[in-house]
């Protein structure tokens, strides 16, 4: 039941995230969204520093922070909203959340699988590799559970 739950809730996120997706959409621009924003407003750095309540001088380094990436998330917040802006803060995966659980869940099969024939083969015991996709599902199907996915396997 809560792996049904987990897969909705994953299918649901995969909905809202496709709305960001292509990424390369939201990149920021070379000197950061603030910059770009208050000069298209025409905002001198003496105004908006004005705004944020902090010295003029600080507006150079919150500006550079955001360029450099090392900006804190609280202070992105405050000059949005002395922007008249809102903070729009995501993490987009690479692939859907779905597609990201099954990957890691058949990448596990499979080593463990490998594992198994090895030790089999050594046997004289090898399996022939046929049914291995049938293996493989039944496998992430019958050992393994969404709690032990991200465990360190690697």
């Amino acid at each position: 039941m809560k792996t049904e739950m987990r897969q909705r809730a994953r299918q649901r996120l995969d909905e809202r995230l496709a709305l960001l997706k292509p990424e390369n959409r939201l990149t920021p621009p070379p000197k950061g969204w603030i910059r770009a924003i208050r000069d298209a407003l025409g905002m001198t750095g003496p105004q908006f520093a004005a705004r944020l309540k902090i010295t003029p001088q600080s507006v150079g380094d919150i500006e550079k922070s955001e360029a450099t990436g090392t900006i804190q998330l609280k202070t992105l917040h405050r000059a949005a909203e002395a922007l008249d802006c809102t903070l729009v803060y995501a993490l987009v995966p690479q692939t859907s959340l779905e597609g990201a659980v099954k990957s890691r869940a058949r990448r596990i099969a499979l080593k463990d699988l490998q594992r198994v024939a090895h030790t089999m083969k050594l046997e004289n015991q090898a399996v022939g590799d046929a049914d291995l996709e049938a293996r493989i599902e039944a496998y992430i199907r019958d050992e393994i559970k969404d709690r032990d996915l991200w465990a360190a396997r690697d």
